[in-house]
């Protein structure tokens, strides 16, 4: 871990235990990279960017991207050059996007993590055809979903899956399942005769 990544997992990591409402316990938010990064306060708020190789693991949550941008609340002294952090808004991730969250995997180009409203917003970095869409499957591989948009909800186990803003109608998703049990007849058997129904 080079010195810069330690700082931040430090700031991040006072920040995330400093935002926790009355919950102790809880691992805190790591934030690893290996390029630039910068942090500026407003006296609302901290952005802080984050550039290639960025890896953040957090509570039951680990992302992996080229480029992040985080938004959180900022608390105590607006003087103060480093605020404390409040509660994280947003979590922006860009370029070759990987989420893992609990029992099921996320794949993407863009990926937009709101903590406040349990929500995680999928999509493609560009519109072109020759990117895919937006996977998400479970770690078992028991189901696969892709669409053009998908949006996750925290703790309800449930995919939404969208169009992109703009796009034509006929653009669609794909879910792939497990095999659906064979509810026909065997080729081999011949099919019983049903007797007629009787009259009282």
């Amino acid at each position: 871990m080079t010195f810069r990544s330690f700082l931040f997992t430090c700031i991040f990591g006072a920040a995330a235990v400093c935002g926790l409402r009355a919950q102790e316990a809880l691992p805190p938010t790591v934030i690893e990279f290996a390029g630039p990064a910068e942090m500026v306060s407003t006296d609302t708020e901290t952005i802080a960017t984050f550039h290639d190789k960025v890896v953040v693991t957090g509570n039951n949550i680990k992302v992996t991207c080229d480029y992040l941008q985080v938004v959180a609340s900022r608390k105590g002294d607006p003087k103060a050059t480093i605020g404390k952090f409040g509660y994280f808004k947003s979590l922006v991730a860009t370029g070759h996007v990987k989420i893992v969250q609990g029992d099921r995997e996320a794949s993407c180009g863009h990926a937009e993590i709101f903590p406040g409203e349990d929500r995680v917003v999928l999509s493609r970095l560009t519109k072109s055809k020759d990117e895919p869409f937006p996977t998400v499957r479970s770690i078992d591989d028991q189901y696969v979903a892709s669409g053009p948009r998908l949006v996750l909800y925290r703790g309800e186990r449930r995919a939404l899956i969208e169009a992109e803003d703009g796009a034509a109608v006929g653009v669609t998703g794909r879910f792939v399942l497990p095999t659906i049990k064979d509810m026909g007849f065997a080729k081999d058997k011949p099919a019983e005769k049903s007797s007629p129904p009787r009259l009282p």
